[in-house]
């Protein structure tokens, strides 16, 4: 293919996501196919001769699109949302264009260096403490990982290098093994299933504590715990905590942990993968007092910023326990500029990365900060346009307080009743949202996703849900 067919091929390539996007409203929100259906839609070997641009794109409403659930339809209420735009989609056809593997300053001087001043811009956007910040001329820095998960495991294992190399100073006889096994990590029971999988991961013990009436992890339950834990002998050495948790939102109580956290020396991690992107609005930051305590904090661009997956930023303090523990320095990858910029291998998993940082260059200089707020505010606001709905309806109720673009509500009943709701809702396609469970109290999540979502929208959501609550409960009586 030469530059010649490029261009025409992308034209017609970006003319079809142009126009999927701005329909999407018309496309049944959740795929009904089954398992298997895609296999006999295409023919069981790669073709011995090059096939035309158009049968392939004809192929795409044939083959893909069935077996499409459409997260970006303002009807989708599933999950969280997962980020969209136009100009993040343009940065990552440029970052697809250049095709670096920016592992090291050297490999692509300009990935490494956007990166460095974009996790500056945007963690001012956030008012996050300037020991956060590379431009403050401390240790602290920014870096783009892949997922929060990535994060959580990330500073993990830089809490866990930092134990090891302190109980050594203190007793040069221990061995690594015998550190390890007496170590524990700390969340929220409430804490998204990847930061218990992060203690897996990192070979440590991990504790989820209980929370309050309001779903949050509160200080004097995380310090009983440690003491607990220490009169047995055991070395506490991480805490997570989670501002906007993936069942309720709900926000632990981070000035309490973090106080306990500096009293007891233990590395503080903050997981605000989803709230995370409110506090470019002044009037959430509320929720992240205390952020002065944390030795590390992320969040997901990529989920409601409008930056595209995947690019979940991520702040250090002090990096140098994960660049330290990361640390493998073959000659192959040396340079003569090392230890005067950044080399982002040392800073996460694996050894590649995508020039992700234009996505949040060419976002943030297209929208600005005034219009990234009034798309955050935007989404809140259809939120309490929903929770209104179901406050009208006396047969509903809601569960947890709704402070950001989710809502949590039930039929007033039992879980059962709530079970068939959830089933008859998404068997009928026309939106599409999920369940969720604390403790024995089973309950609907509406989250707000797309940047298309418009008040019709949530009141059509709303009428839809409304219709089959009446037929369930109309069913439960007969």
């Amino acid at each position: 293919m030469d530059a010649t067919e490029f261009k025409e091929f992308a034209k017609s390539m970006i003319d079809y996501i142009g126009h999927y996007l701005e329909t999407i409203r018309e496309r049944r929100v959740l795929s009904t196919v089954q398992p298997g259906y895609l296999r006999p839609l295409i023919p069981d070997s790669a073709p011995e001769k090059p096939e035309k641009w158009q049968n392939i794109m004809e192929d795409i409403e044939r083959v893909i699109m069935p077996g499409v659930t459409h997260w970006h339809s303002p009807r989708f209420h599933a999950y969280f949302p997962t980020a969209n735009s136009y100009p993040a989609l343009v940065a990552d056809m440029l970052s697809d264009a250049i095709a670096c593997i920016g592992f090291s300053w050297i490999a692509s001087p300009a990935c490494t260096e956007l990166e460095v001043v974009m996790l500056d811009w945007l963690g001012k956007m956030i008012a996050l403490p300037k020991e956060f910040l590379a431009c403050s001329g401390g240790k602290g820095g920014g870096v783009i990982q892949g997922t929060a998960s990535e994060a959580t495991l990330v500073a993990l294992l830089g809490a866990k290098a930092r134990i090891i190399e302190k109980i050594k100073k203190e007793n040069p006889e221990i061995s690594d093994n015998d550190i390890v096994s007496k170590l524990v990590a700390y969340a929220s029971e409430q804490a998204h299933s990847s930061v218990e999988r992060a203690g897996l991961l990192g070979g440590v013990c991990f504790r989820c504590l209980p929370t309050d009436n309001e779903y949050k992890l509160r200080g004097s339950t995380l310090e009983e715990a440690i003491q607990e834990d220490r009169n047995k002998g055991l070395l506490p050495f991480y805490v997570v905590a989670t501002l906007g948790t993936t069942s309720v939102c709900s926000f632990d109580s981070l000035e309490e942990i973090g106080l306990v956290c500096q009293k007891e020396d233990i590395w503080l991690h903050v997981d605000a993968a989803y709230a995370g992107s409110a506090f470019i609005c002044p009037e959430y930051r509320y929720l992240m007092n205390g952020i002065q305590y944390a030795d590390s904090f992320n969040f997901n661009p990529h989920k409601w910023l409008l930056v595209t997956f995947d690019c979940s930023t991520m702040w250090l303090k002090n990096p140098e326990y994960i660049v330290n523990a990361f640390n493998v320095d073959p000659l192959y990858l040396k340079h003569d500029q090392q230890g005067a910029v950044p080399d982002y291998r040392h800073w996460q998993i694996p050894l590649g990365r995508r020039f992700r940082s234009l996505k949040l260059w060419f976002v943030m200089r297209i929208y600005g900060i005034e219009n990234l707020q009034a798309h955050i505010r935007n989404q809140i606001a259809h939120a309490h346009e929903f929770a209104d709905y179901i406050r009208s309806d006396s047969r509903f109720e809601i569960v947890g307080e709704v402070i950001m673009g989710l809502v949590c509500f039930r039929l007033k009943g039992s879980n059962e009743i709530n079970e068939k709701l959830y089933k008859n809702i998404n068997a009928n396609g026309k939106i599409h949202l999920v369940p969720s469970r604390i403790k024995d109290l089973y309950f609907l999540r509406f989250a707000i996703c797309s940047r298309f979502t418009q008040s019709p929208d949530i009141s059509f959501s709303w009428h839809e849900i409304k219709h089959l609550a009446t037929e369930v409960i109309a069913s439960y009586k007969k």
